[in-house]
């Protein structure tokens, strides 16, 4: 977002940037517009998820994806430093408008109560948000086969364990 200027925004469009501040008031409502664009490009991966019949399983891939194709965008969506820091139990909450939609999948999916789908949900954003963001930083790249067999080694790891009642997550 620090290179984004006015002038590489008229030049990009052909023009000076003057007509830029003719459509917006400041840099930091072009940069709001930024983010909602780049929130809407996300919001598409995370529907075509939700349509597939492994919703779950196909947002996270989505989510994975998203970060391979628009590495850019991962970062400023989900490894931008914020004001301030939410709580485990509420960071999907601050970060990301689809976690209702999500949840209802795994509510449905798996036949889980609210707590036990939040759980699920929360554990395996953690792990797939650590896969995504070592993919947006160039830091080391995955095959999707391998990723789909980690994802699923962790999933059916924690499911086991709620399903068996063995809660390790303190963060309700």
């Amino acid at each position: 977002m620090g290179g984004v200027t006015a002038r590489e925004l008229g030049a990009e469009l052909g023009s000076s940037a003057r007509p830029v501040f003719t459509v917006f008031q400041s840099m930091e409502e072009v940069q709001a517009e930024i983010v909602k664009a780049a929130r809407e490009v996300y919001n598409r991966s995370v529907k075509r998820g939700l349509e597939q019949d492994m919703a779950f399983r196909s947002v996270g891939m989505e989510y994975i994806r998203f970060a391979q194709r628009e590495p850019q965008l991962f970062r400023l969506l989900f490894m931008t430093e914020r004001e301030e820091m939410p709580d485990v139990k509420d960071v999907l909450f601050a970060i990301d408008d689809n976690h209702e939609e999500i949840l209802q999948s795994v509510r449905e999916q798996y036949g889980l109560s609210d707590e036990d789908a939040w759980t699920l949900y929360r554990h395996l954003w953690v792990y797939t948000h650590g896969i995504a963001a070592l993919c947006a930083t160039n830091v080391c790249s995955f095959e999707e086969k391998e990723t789909e067999e980690m994802m699923t080694e962790v999933f059916t790891g924690v499911l086991k364990n709620i399903k068996a009642g063995e809660r390790h997550d303190q963060s309700l």
